[in-house]
């Protein structure tokens, strides 16, 4: 695990699934973290999970796709513990599989405002802060949907495309100024949402994950390993990286 003693930084939609993973490994490597997500209970027992384990950690409930509220957790971070140096945009939402011309627009609207203009307004307060200092590292949250696509789910794949776009934009703004930017891109991985598909269509689940080539889906632990790593310094020269934690898909989509 990577040394991140002294560090501050600031994890969305930790409530559950990768954020929460992500805020017990950022804690766990040292960082002191202000965390976030729209439910506040799920959002407190991953702090409280946290405390348990020694780690500095301070809740915001809210939206994430509100710039105000963006702005105010930078300003959070700074206010108690002096900078930011990392962040961890992970909070977004996914849709039901539709056909292209059966999707709403309204659905293509709800998406975007979370996955893409919540993640640019995040970016933006968290790269002026980084400016101001001279350093900092980012990670967003994308997906393979953002690289190959999946079948029904337009606007999920377009927002994660546009994810990445603006990860490869800002790495090469900022890569003279001290600051790096990233994004993974998880494969199937065992969330509540996956457990749910697995419980309720075991044969579809099964025959989706019998085609990865690991041959199962990942834990959620294993994306937060990617995204603490993006942030450490022991990736100091990785910037603009789209990292496939997808246990081989990513060389299925190039065939």
């Amino acid at each position: 695990m990577p040394d991140m003693s002294g560090k501050n930084g600031i994890i969305t939609g930790a409530g559950s699934g990768i954020g929460r993973a992500s805020a017990l490994a950022f804690a766990r490597a040292g960082a002191r973290v202000v965390i976030m997500d729209i439910a506040a209970e799920p959002l407190e027992e991953t702090a409280r999970l946290i405390r348990e384990a020694g780690g500095a950690v301070e809740t915001m409930v809210g939206d994430a796709s509100d710039e105000d509220l963006a702005e105010s957790m930078v300003a959070r971070a700074v206010d108690l513990w002096g900078s930011l140096d990392v962040a961890h945009n992970n909070a977004g939402i996914g849709t039901a599989a539709t056909p292209f011309t059966q999707q709403d627009r309204a659905v293509w609207e709800r998406v975007f405002t979370l996955n893409v203009f919540g993640t640019m307004s995040f970016m933006k307060h968290e790269l002026r802060q980084m400016e101001k200092q001279g350093s900092g590292a980012i990670v967003n949250t994308s997906s393979m949907s953002g690289k190959n696509g999946s079948p029904g789910l337009s606007p999920y794949n377009a927002s994660k495309w546009a994810v990445n776009g603006m990860t490869q934009t800002a790495a090469l703004e900022y890569a003279e100024r001290g600051i790096r930017v990233n994004a993974i891109c998880p494969g199937a991985t065992f969330t509540a949402a996956l457990a749910e598909w697995k419980e309720s269509s075991p044969r579809e689940f099964e025959g989706y994950t019998s085609a990865i080539p690991m041959k199962r889906a990942a834990e959620p632990r294993e994306q937060e390993d990617a995204a603490v790593w993006l942030c450490s310094e022991e990736a100091g020269y990785v910037t603009g990286t789209l990292l496939d934690v997808a246990g081989g898909e990513g060389i299925l989509g190039k065939q």
